[in-house]
């Protein structure tokens, strides 16, 4: 006999989304796939660019350096204007903003102003993560989170996927500029603002701003929280691991395929953009599938599973030779790299009070992006010392053995109702799962 409760779960997990929260997550899915679109575009034309400027592939290297390190401006800046005013308008500014830096890009004279321009973007960029995902996940059904939070966390890799394709197109079939692609960008941006318009004020926001009034509670008085505060760090360090994980795999390898020295695949333009979309469609299944699978097996075991299952496929990755059992490989890689990502829009905003759920999450992982944001710079300088291999192999093997100690060392909150958490608490009488802590 099927109980009350497992019978009306059962129920609320097949029930179609409403048009208000379907638009809500098709918007954060699209915001987050132009993030990442444009800013693959860059690892896949950063060697025409440092041509066209005159500047070394080291140096051109920081431009995605530069991008990540603003982006925890971005999400403090966004983030507190959306605990404070709502989520719908700061994500609305945040999408306008970004699009037009995007475009300007294409536009641009030289090394310093494309320089400048990346800095901003990356302000845009780190504001449009943690706002989508808060607004997407507070209005989905609290069953289906986890479907969703891979379906959304693989917008980063739509967005890959996209840039490789679009390179593919516009640089190898058409021979064309690599400003055509900063300025083909503005069309998809403009799609997810349309959609973005659509979407309704998140009314767990609402209700967190009324007991906020009730109780005489302040922002400041959640954020200094003792749990709070142990929370953030914890998380901190667990995103420095996972975008580590996730730009060690992925930003130089395109240049590992196409290289002919330092130990380079030595593959062509065609055949390394097709490796990239082959690789992309793996993260792609992996994010869904592990983020489903992390309603029944929880967040935690399911991305130290996806994690230690990773390491054996390193040397495949990493030290093959051939283009078969390269597509193999970062197939494989990307499949457990994403998969476990797929975990993290649920896992981050169920760790969330919901007085800051605005800025906690897009603070903690541009912060552990930031401080991984040397990975590409670092993996090419030991590539130019040791060869390509070797910087993979080093950067990425310590990595994922951290993302499944970190993950182990702390706890989750699935299935976790949002409401009555202004201190952090997963109930109102209950005390807070803290990571680390």
């Amino acid at each position: 006999m099927v109980s009350g409760r497992e019978s009306e779960s059962s129920v609320s997990s097949r029930t179609p989304l409403t048009s208000d929260q379907r638009n809500s997550f098709i918007a954060a899915l699209l915001g987050w796939t132009m993030d990442a679109f444009d800013y693959f575009i860059v690892v896949f034309v950063y060697a025409d660019i440092a041509r066209d400027f005159g500047v070394s592939l080291t140096r051109m290297a920081f431009l995605t350096t530069a991008t990540l390190i603003m982006r925890p401006v971005g999400a403090i800046v966004f983030g507190l204007w959306a605990d404070r005013k709502g989520r719908r308008i700061p994500l609305l500014v945040d999408v306008c903003f970004y699009s037009l830096v995007g475009f300007l890009c294409a536009f641009a004279p030289n090394f310093t102003v494309l320089l400048v321009l990346r800095m901003l973007y990356g302000i845009g960029m780190g504001g449009e993560w943690g706002l989508g995902a808060a607004l997407a996940m507070e209005k989905i059904p609290v069953k289906r989170r986890g479907f969703f939070s891979g379906l959304l966390q693989q917008g980063y890799s739509m967005g890959y996927l996209l840039a490789s394709l679009a390179s593919l197109v516009v640089i190898t079939t058409l021979g064309l500029s690599w400003r055509w692609l900063f300025a083909l960008s503005i069309i998809p941006a403009l799609i997810s603002l349309l959609i973005r318009a659509r979407v309704r004020e998140s009314e767990v926001w609402r209700d967190s701003r009324q007991r906020m009034r009730m109780s005489n509670s302040s922002f400041r008085d959640v954020l200094l929280n003792p749990v709070v505060l142990r929370r953030f760090g914890y998380l901190i360090l667990l995103m420095t691991a996972f975008n580590w994980m996730s730009h060690g795999t992925q930003d130089v390898y395109p240049t590992f395929l196409e290289a002919t020295h330092d130990g380079g695949a030595g593959l062509s333009v065609a055949t390394a953009s097709w490796i990239a979309v082959l690789y992309n469609v793996g993260a792609m299944i992996g994010g869904i599938v592990f983020g489903s699978l992390s309603e029944r097996f929880g967040r935690r075991y399911t991305i130290v599973f996806c994690a230690v299952l990773a390491l054996p496929i390193v040397p495949l990755f990493a030290l093959s030779r051939t283009a078969g059992f390269l597509v193999l490989g970062s197939f494989l890689m990307q499949v457990m790299v994403q998969g476990a990502w797929g975990v993290i829009p649920a896992h981050l905003t169920e760790m969330s009070p919901d007085a800051i759920r605005g800025v906690y999450p897009g603070v903690t992982f541009p912060l552990g992006n930031c401080l991984a944001a040397f990975n590409l710079p670092i993996q090419q300088g030991l590539a130019a010392r040791h060869g390509y291999p070797f910087a993979l192999v080093a950067t990425i093997v310590p990595v994922l053995i951290a993302v499944a100690v970190l993950t182990l060392l702390g706890k989750e909150a699935k299935g976790i109702e949002f409401g009555g958490r202004l201190l952090g608490t997963t109930r109102p009488d209950a005390a807070a799962p803290v990571g680390g802590g």
